[in-house]
């Protein structure tokens, strides 16, 4: 038999203890100093910040600012734990505005490191240095603002400290913390000094809004990030009046990554890893992103604070939404309304003659564009025409005959609703390929060739555009039936026998409590007993499906994100199956008639860029690249 531990008395710890295991949580390494420090200078209205660091941060951290700083007698308060003065009550807490508010940051740095604050306000004469350690305060020179010096982090904890990386690798998490904060705030400068050296500098930009994230964005992460980024507002004015607004940068399809090393998600101004924003985003990309690829992004929500709990985590890196259906509604609406104009109605900028003819349909809402010194008017509904209407494209060469089974002789072969005409008489190709394009070309240029059956050669005033042609098409028709798909109701099919599963708790509370979204779904899940559930109907397009292995899926993301894709995604793969089959094959001989219409079709279409599994349908070779290929002017 064991024998029983000897018995200790319960009793209250010292403070320094709690202090201690406090900093246990907040304090990981440098960087969360870093991060502590530089929020606390935010906090405090600062417009220029610079950290100091020796030893990557172990030997000395130092944040400076030029915020409005610590009056004489609140020095001495401001090390004690749970002392602030952000918040003071209940309703305060359930509504922070700022990026600290626990009041227990310095008083956890204090009990592991030694630490020196030096201060200063507007009306006082000279600073006021307080060691944390002594308790001791004297007078000190600054100007107004704050420094924070913390030198030999976890002297006191010296267990702590064996589970630090090398320098350099502490350097690159304390810039890292840097960064995060700078992303966030264009308005402010930042400097990072390592052992005596500029390791970062990021100047503050005088740009409101969007223009100021942009210069940021391309200041942090480079001009690259921005040149293949899309702006992206929802509500679409920029509006809050729902208290909700999201705004920032999606990366287009082409600039994903192998790993998630530049998605940035911020709430009311604070970095977050949020499990609602991430899978909204990876929602808006479903269909644009080729394999395992990881977007990139920078997205900034707004919202009422009172409508966010970022009391969640130690290190405030998690919120808590009280609405994350409405979240993460409006950030997918947000990246996809981005992503859905087409980079291929750019390519060019058609002059106003080519316009003025039938202008397409606009995408249900238009992000600002993109233009020189980062200013972002809306976009104007681009130009181009429907593919039925070739004969406004290729003047009188469209009305030639078309071959017997053409319509009516003013109709040129072009694409039909998902698929291709009949080819017409060798005449009118002919007519057609000497047709000059209207004033200020269309952006995919003029069809001129068809290479191996496969690819689509056109000419644009840059240069060289070749075209996947079944791709482009697929992406079409996939588009077209998507939009079919989205008219109708969901139609819901009862099960003949019902399906039985035995079921988690989990599941069990996730079916009863989301009944209404379940069958707004088109599933009808109830349970039997405590432990099984039932599948009674389920959309009538995936009724050839596994009810159980459907309803499962479903519930699990409900559960975590409160909403569900999982139907949309099923349904948006057999459309894609569809469209595959639907789409132009490869050695399919086209007129050039045909060819045009694909092109002008792929400018007006949706996410027209990438084909149904995320591959391009197009490429622009320009004419240095050409030049360059032959070496010209060298």
């Amino acid at each position: 038999m064991t024998s029983l531990p000897p018995r200790r008395p319960i009793r209250e710890l010292p403070d320094e203890l709690i202090s201690q295991i406090a900093a246990g949580e907040v304090v990981e390494r440098p960087a969360s100093v870093v991060r502590e420090l530089v929020d606390n200078a935010l906090d405090a209205g600062a417009t220029q910040i610079t950290v100091r660091l020796l030893g990557g941060g172990v030997r000395l951290i130092a944040v400076e600012d030029d915020g409005i700083g610590i009056p004489r007698a609140e020095l001495p308060q401001a090390l004690k734990r749970h002392a602030t003065s952000k918040i003071a009550s209940l309703a305060e807490l359930e509504s922070v505005g700022t990026m600290g508010f626990r009041g227990e940051a310095l008083a956890a740095i204090a009990s592991v490191a030694e630490m020196g604050l030096l201060s200063r306000t507007e009306g006082e004469g000279h600073a006021w240095q307080l060691e944390a350690r002594s308790g001791e305060l004297a007078p000190g020179a600054r100007s107004r603002g704050t420094s924070i010096e913390v030198r030999e982090l976890f002297y006191a904890t010296p267990a702590r400290r064996k589970f630090l990386k090398s320098d350099n690798t502490e350097l690159a998490h304390c810039v890292e913390a840097v960064r995060r904060h700078a992303l966030a705030r264009p308005d402010v400068g930042f400097a990072i000094w390592h052992e005596g050296k500029l390791a970062a500098q990021w100047r503050a930009v005088p740009l409101p809004g969007l223009d100021g994230i942009a210069r940021r964005l391309a200041d942090v992460l480079g001009e690259d990030f921005i040149e293949r980024a899309v702006p992206l507002m929802w509500p679409a004015d920029g509006s809050d009046a729902r208290g909700l607004r999201v705004s920032g940068f999606a990366g287009i399809p082409d600039a994903a990554r192998t790993r998630a090393d530049q998605q940035f998600a911020y709430v009311n101004g604070r970095f977050v890893r949020d499990k609602v924003i991430a899978h909204a985003v990876r929602a808006a990309f479903d269909d644009v992103l080729h394999g395992q690829r990881q977007p990139v992004y920078a997205l900034f929500v707004e919202i009422a604070p009172e409508r966010v709990d970022v009391n969640v985590h130690p290190t405030k890196i998690e919120v808590r939404f009280r609405d994350s259906r409405e979240v993460h509604h409006a950030v997918q609406q947000a990246v996809e309304s981005a992503l859905a104009v087409p980079r291929a109605g750019q390519a060019v900028e058609p002059a106003p003659g080519a316009a003025a003819a039938s202008p397409a349909p606009a995408p249900a809402w238009a992000p600002p564009g993109r233009q020189a010194g980062f200013s972002f008017p809306p976009r104007e509904p681009e130009p181009g025409h429907r593919v039925s209407d070739v004969s406004a494209l290729w003047g009188a060469a469209a009305s030639a005959p078309a071959g017997p089974f053409a319509s009516a002789p003013t109709r040129p072969p072009a694409l039909a609703e998902g698929g291709f005409a009949p080819a017409p008489r060798p005449g009118a190709a002919a007519a057609a390929a000497h047709t000059p394009l209207p004033d200020g070309d269309w952006p995919l240029g003029r069809a001129i060739a068809q290479l191996q059956g496969i690819y689509i050669l056109a000419e644009n005033t840059q240069g060289l555009v070749i075209v996947d042609m079944h791709a482009a098409h697929e992406r079409i028709v996939y588009e077209r039936l998507k939009r079919q798909l989205a008219e109708r109701a969901l139609a819901s099919q009862p099960l003949l026998i019902p399906a039985t599963f035995a079921a988690t708790p989990e599941e069990t509370a996730t079916a009863e409590s989301r009944a209404e979204a379940l069958a707004a779904l088109g599933l009808d899940v109830a349970p039997l007993s405590a432990r099984t559930l039932a599948v009674r109907a389920v959309p009538t397009t995936l009724a050839q499906g596994d009810p159980v292995e459907l309803a499962r899926s479903v519930l699990a993301e409900l559960a975590q994100h409160e909403a569900s894709h999982v139907l949309q995604r099923a349904e948006h793969e057999l459309l894609a199956t569809m469209a595959c089959h639907g789409a132009v094959r490869a050695n399919r001989r086209l007129t050039l008639d045909e060819m045009n219409a694909l092109l002008r079709q792929m400018e007006v279409t949706e996410r027209s860029d990438q084909c149904n599994h995320g591959r391009p349908t197009w490429r622009q070779l320009g004419l240095r690249e050409l030049d360059a290929l032959f070496l010209r002017g060298r």
